[in-house]
């Protein structure tokens, strides 16, 4: 009778050879859908064309706020509970100004509903009350753009009275804090300036005089003013970090926050959004080992530590600042830049996606998926856009290193097989 592992052999070498073929098969599929991703166009098709994708990941997040994200994201960042609603909020405003007006009520719904989280203890909680204006001018300036983001989704003579007294109420506050302080950049929290605040503040007053009777444009001019001369001497963008009171700049432009001021500037002023963003991009967009665009957090030829905002940096990129600069580059107009993080994201973000819902990174960190939604539906909302794009720099052969990369990838796992049928046939 023969020995029992003798018979088990046999029996052993089929599971690992099936197994072997099994784990070929499941490398492959992963690196042909990874090619696929990169090669199907991730951003829309055209101005009015609504983005891939996003109308799932907002089903994802809403889910995800339900179930607490909020209060999660809180325990990570200080502003975190409040960014995955506003991130929200806006993506819904992004596609209701994409439909015609009977086809809002979902979007106006859903964007209402952020915006009154915003107006609760959790929303407020990391703000000060005794700041000029009242909770800082981050709390102040993201909200009042929000809550013009709603009433921009409304007919200009059926608006909500309530909503629309309450943006001019805010809109005049921010105003009288900008009038009154020698600095373009009020405190967001007490003795802490930073200028992408100040310029998602600036944002909402241009959008209450697109929307309501102008009043505000003298504080607009005033405000340019007194930014271009609180230039960052390092690059001539707009400081990280600025002095309370003064605005002089305290450190040096980072792609964290450039990425979002490059996303406002152009509802501010298209013609200085215009030279600061070609400047932006020629100092911090970078193609690290050739394998895709990405953004630095610090400009070329300086590095820095990461921090809350960041995140890490590998070879000196910011993978938030990479997915909010896909938002400014469709804002400027920059489709062949947009649509290559976009593509990238596609590949590097591991989406997951079902019939209902679309989450990347498995949906372990939804304000990652909610900076991703709000960036791939960006539009101006105050301008029509730049009169001319900027000459691209990204051509669509960024693609291939990548490509070829997972056709090895893809190959690797039957190379054995391939090379014993080889041998056997000699």
């Amino acid at each position: 009778m023969p020995e029992a592992p003798s018979l088990l052999r046999p029996t052993l070498r089929r599971v690992l050879r099936w197994s072997r073929r099994l784990a070929a098969v499941v490398i492959s599929l992963c690196a042909l859908a990874g090619a696929v991703r990169l090669i199907v166009p991730a951003t829309p098709g055209g101005p009015e064309g609504e983005p891939p994708g996003v109308r799932r990941q907002l089903a994802f997040l809403r889910g995800a706020l339900d179930a607490g994200a909020g209060d999660d994201a809180q325990a990570l960042f200080p502003e975190g509970y409040f960014f995955l609603h506003v991130l929200y909020g806006l993506t819904w405003v992004e596609l209701g100004r994409r439909v015609p007006g009977e086809t809002r009520a979902e979007a106006l719904r859903e964007a209402r509903w952020a915006l009154e989280r915003l107006d609760t203890p959790p929303g407020r909680a990391p703000f000060s009350a005794e700041l000029v204006p009242e909770y800082g001018v981050f709390y102040r300036g993201w909200g009042n753009w929000l809550r013009g983001g709603v009433l921009s989704l409304q007919p200009a003579g059926r608006r909500d009275a309530g909503e629309s007294r309450r943006f001019a109420a805010d809109s005049a506050a921010l105003a009288k804090a900008f009038d009154a302080s020698p600095s373009p950049f009020l405190e967001a929290y007490p003795g802490q300036s930073w200028p992408v605040d100040s310029t998602v503040a600036m944002a909402s007053l241009r959008l209450h005089d697109t929307l309501e009777p102008p009043r505000h444009a003298a504080t607009v001019a005033r405000w340019l003013e007194l930014a271009r001369e609180r230039l960052d001497p390092r690059t001539g963008l707009l400081p990280h970090r600025a002095a309370p009171g003064t605005g002089e700049p305290e450190e040096v432009a980072r792609g964290s926050s450039q990425s979002m001021i490059q996303r406002f500037l152009p509802d501010i002023d298209p013609g200085f959004a215009a030279g600061q963003y070609l400047r932006f991009r020629d100092r911090y967009v970078v193609t690290p080992l050739g394998l895709g665009p990405a953004v630095r957090e610090y400009p070329q030829g300086m590095d820095g530590p990461g921090d809350v905002d960041s995140g890490p940096l590998p070879l000196g990129v910011s993978l938030s600042a990479t997915a909010v600069t896909l938002g400014a580059a469709q804002v400027h107009g920059d489709a062949a830049l947009a649509g290559a993080l976009a593509g990238y994201g596609e590949l590097a973000g591991l989406p997951v996606g079902t019939p209902w819902t679309k989450r990347y990174a498995f949906g372990l960190m939804p304000i990652g998926d909610a900076f991703l939604a709000w960036s791939k539906s960006a539009r101006p909302w105050t301008a029509a856009g730049p009169a001319q794009p900027p000459p691209a720099t990204v051509s669509w052969w960024w693609r291939l290193p990548l490509l070829a990369l997972l056709a090895v990838l893809g190959t690797a796992p039957w190379l054995p097989a391939l090379r014993r049928r080889a041998g056997r046939a000699r």
